[in-house]
């Protein structure tokens, strides 16, 4: 069972609002007519389960979740330090700020957002006006 709302009707965005990337893609998601959950990880904290869900969602290991040049992470670690899944996911909940990029649910679809307008293609409304998942 998913721990987090895969509802088709409904987009959950992963974000960090002190991104220029977080908030831009903010922009774009507000843009829909699918019911916005927007989750600002810099004020609310997705916690290690659902972390867990979302790596295995998206079907990448941790460590792609995290920059491991930035600023938060390089204090306490080396870039090629070898970390367990429970340390990745317990720097994730310590500095969320090192997520490398917004994440997009909707419905069964889980992606990373490398770029804010990369979310456009994931909201367009099919020929009936719906919006639907690629």
């Amino acid at each position: 069972m998913s721990i987090i709302s895969n509802h088709h009707n409904k987009i959950t965005l992963i974000y960090n609002s002190k991104t220029s990337i977080g908030k831009q893609t903010l922009a774009y998601a507000n843009n829909t007519r699918k019911k916005l959950l927007a989750i600002d990880t810099s004020k609310t904290t997705v916690t290690s389960t659902q972390w867990v869900e979302i790596i295995d969602k998206l079907n990448v290991v941790a460590s792609k979740l995290i920059n491991t040049s930035h600023p938060n992470f390089v204090k306490h670690y080396d870039e090629k330090t070898s970390l367990e899944l429970n340390d990745w996911l317990k720097i994730i909940e310590k500095h969320p700020e090192v997520i490398t990029t917004p994440i997009f649910i909707n419905g069964s679809t889980y992606k990373q957002i490398s770029s804010p307008s990369e979310i456009v293609r994931y909201l367009k409304p099919d020929s009936a006006g719906v919006s639907r998942n690629p």
